[in-house]
């Protein structure tokens, strides 16, 4: 069973790494720094990507697997969803030096919300040609 989805969500489950490994690791000062919302910026980015590719490889094994859409929302929405809330969660109590913004969670929310609206209108078209 966890051989099968780790085949399935390769990309998804290398991606979730890196935005944890993101999240938790003390970034180094960059000229960056000064452009305000810079941040927001990045955090939408990087939930898009990790929904944007859970979605696109439901789509892609959908045909072999055969699973309902209702488990693209649980897992490509609403678990992004709380894992961004839970990281802001553990940067906030358990790290010195990260701390959880609820703008932070605002915008990692923001990132899910805009891969399921294109993975809504777009990846059933995408994948019902082929």
């Amino acid at each position: 069973m966890m051989k099968a989805f780790i085949l399935r969500y390769p990309l998804s489950i290398t991606i979730i790494l890196v935005v944890t490994f993101l999240s938790f690791f003390k970034p180094p000062s960059t000229d960056l720094d000064d452009v305000p919302g810079i941040d927001k910026l990045v955090h939408t980015g990087m939930y898009f990507v990790m929904a944007g590719l859970l979605w696109l490889e439901f789509y892609r094994g959908r045909r072999k697997t055969g699973a309902p859409i209702w488990h693209a929302w649980i897992g490509a929405f609403l678990c992004p969803l709380i894992y961004g809330g839970m990281v802001e969660l553990l940067q906030e109590y358990c790290t010195e030096h990260r701390g959880g913004e609820w703008l932070d969670f605002g915008a990692n929310s923001l990132g899910v919300i805009l891969a399921a609206i294109v993975a809504y209108f777009i990846l059933p078209k995408v994948f019902a040609n082929k």
